[in-house]
């Protein structure tokens, strides 16, 4: 059986036209948040709402809110995943009636969410004051253009998941740099041509954008709210495309879609020897190749330059209050509760989701915990050392939801032909340009 597939891989299956959300430089077509009332009154008043999410096991975490809230009842809707979901919510707000009072939201759909008006800024209902309760990387994705858009949910630091049967067998060591990796993955294809280090999926513009982070490129910049730039050839980008190009063309890692039987088997057979990826993956490993999730370790990300410390997000979600809820307020502080309170995020983590949350991050019980799903390996230590070393100042497209679904058919066409993956990223260039300039941006390049 497939898994549920993570957020961030679903926007290849979706055709551009459904993803496109009609977001322009020009405003909102949905009605401005109402004005602020008071959280704590609202959650003393007897309300209902109702909440999008596909996050498992919130159920769980939703009736310790009701134990504590007894008045206000909360209807847990799954919406579908990702992009299914924004286009309801997007009919939904511009028909005015049939949302959601609060909507899981991934980072990198926020800004088209935000910047058109059709959320509350939580800034009406204190939400500005919890900043320091969340990681860097976490709040800098909710808090755009002098507004709080939404509270983080999870994040999805990167890691190098690694098979250790494999690598004890060929007597490999996990690459602690990219020219490392590089070396390995030679010496994994010597030892069976059919093996590869990892693989890389062609419609996943999550991957790639998650590696280019981690080599320092900044591609995605809001300058104001009608201009944006675009630079898919900055340094950072270069050296991460000239060195895919390296592997695909010498068959070192394989051009595979991710999340199907075929790729799975080949992750508990051992014809990839490593999974590049976010600390939530180690649930998926262990539900859907048990047999052998074991066998795998999690390890930090190959550097650039020895010695660094630089990560990554891959992942990641936030909970907003559209601009059509009609409990603002109690929407509002359900949200903040959910994502803030320790007891609350505790239970997020234990289905699954990976902490925004500074405070569980250095909660020597959860650091040194062990992962019976990678043999028992403390391996939340490795997770939480990447979240606090991820790259500052990456930022997401004000329709990143349109350019994500247009990967495959440029930067995805690159990646499965084994062809220079910078001639790919000219021509994501390209569309992402005559998009945004098709919807009133801006759209500056180099």
């Amino acid at each position: 059986m497939i898994p549920v597939r993570p957020r961030r891989r679903l926007l290849a299956l979706v055709p551009a036209a459904a993803l496109a959300l009609g977001l322009t430089a020009c405003g909102s077509s949905g009605p401005s948040p109402a004005a602020s009332t008071d959280p704590a009154a609202a959650l003393d008043t007897p309300t209902t709402l109702t909440f999008w999410t596909w996050a498992p096991g919130l159920d769980k975490t939703v009736a310790l809110f009701e134990q504590k809230y007894p008045k206000i009842k909360v209807n847990i809707v799954n919406a579908g995943q990702s992009a299914t979901e924004y286009t309801k919510l997007q009919t939904a707000i511009k028909a005015g009636t049939g949302g959601p009072d609060v909507a899981q939201i991934e980072y990198f759909a926020l800004p088209e969410f935000a910047l058109s008006k059709r959320l509350v800024n939580l800034k009406d209902f204190g939400a500005a004051a919890l900043e320091p309760k969340f990681t860097a990387s976490a709040w800098s994705q909710v808090a755009v253009a002098d507004g709080v858009w939404a509270v983080p949910q999870d994040t999805g630091p990167m890691a190098m998941f690694y098979n250790k049967k494999l690598f004890d067998e060929l007597k490999l060591e996990p690459p602690k740099t990219w020219a490392e990796f590089e070396q390995v993955a030679v010496k994994i294809k010597e030892s069976d041509p059919k093996r590869f280090i990892t693989s890389i999926d062609p419609g996943d513009a999550g991957g790639l954008d998650s590696l280019m982070w981690q080599a320092g490129s900044r591609p995605f910049q809001q300058k104001d709210a009608t201009t944006v730039a675009v630079n898919l050839q900055d340094p950072g980008a270069k050296k991460t495309a000239d060195l895919w190009t390296s592997l695909l063309s010498r068959k070192l890692v394989d051009p595979a879609p991710g999340w199907t039987n075929e790729w799975w088997q080949g992750m508990g057979s051992g014809r990839y020897a490593m999974w590049l990826t976010g600390a939530w993956a180690p649930g998926n490993i262990a539900s859907t190749i048990p047999d052998t999730a074991k066998d795998w370790r999690a390890a930090p990300m190959p550097q650039w330059t020895a010695g660094d410390n630089v990560s990554a997000e891959n992942g990641g979600s936030a909970v907003a209050v559209p601009s059509t809820s009609k409990n603002k307020a109690a929407a509002a502080a359900f949200a903040i509760w959910l994502n803030s309170d320790p007891q609350a995020v505790r239970s997020l983590n234990e289905n699954g989701l990976f902490p925004a949350t500074t405070e569980l991050l250095k909660d020597p019980a959860f650091l040194d915990k062990p992962l019976t799903s990678l043999g028992g390996q403390p391996a939340n230590q490795v997770f939480a050392a990447s979240s606090a070393a991820v790259g500052k100042g990456w930022q997401y497209l004000p329709y990143q939801v349109y350019a994500n679904s247009v990967f495959k058919d440029t930067v995805g066409q690159a990646l499965g032909a084994g062809t220079d993956v910078n001639a790919g990223l000219t021509a994501w260039q390209k569309r992402i340009t005559d998009y945004g300039t098709q919807q009133g941006f801006k759209v500056t390049t180099p």
